[in-house]
């Protein structure tokens, strides 16, 4: 076989195998709790609202340097929970050097607290067993 035929089957494959995974849907602008949950529960997006839960506001740099996540990545999350409006971000210059500045809001606390709740519960009924 020639290499010509491989590219040409390589071409003509299908790039995803497999159901995709469902997004968090919007019914006229409300999140169910089950989208919160799928929202909060990402260990990057969980970390980044626990730690905003007992600071008043965090740097991009100190939470990257808590969490060891590049900045891409950082970014990605920060502005799904910032779309969400779970999270306040704050852009300013300081030496003129930008500085991005993240707090956590009320609907951000509620989702947090909410998700905790879940896992407590979740933790007891599994203990009971």
């Amino acid at each position: 076989m020639s290499s010509g035929a491989s590219r040409a089957n390589a071409r003509t494959r299908p790039e995803r195998v497999g159901p995709k995974r469902a997004k968090p849907t919007l019914v006229q602008g409300k999140r169910s709790a089950a989208d919160d949950s799928r929202l909060v529960y990402e260990r990057v997006r969980l970390g980044l609202m626990s730690a905003l839960a007992v600071s008043d506001k965090l740097t991009f740099s100190e939470l990257k340097a808590q969490f060891d996540v590049s900045d891409g990545n950082l970014s990605a999350h920060a502005r799904k929970l910032e779309e969400a409006g779970y999270v306040s971000c704050t852009k300013s210059f300081e030496d003129r050097r930008p500085k991005t500045s993240y707090r956590l809001t009320a609907a951000g606390r509620s989702a947090l607290n909410h998700y905790l709740d879940h896992v407590e519960a979740v933790i007891k009924a599994t203990r009971r067993s």
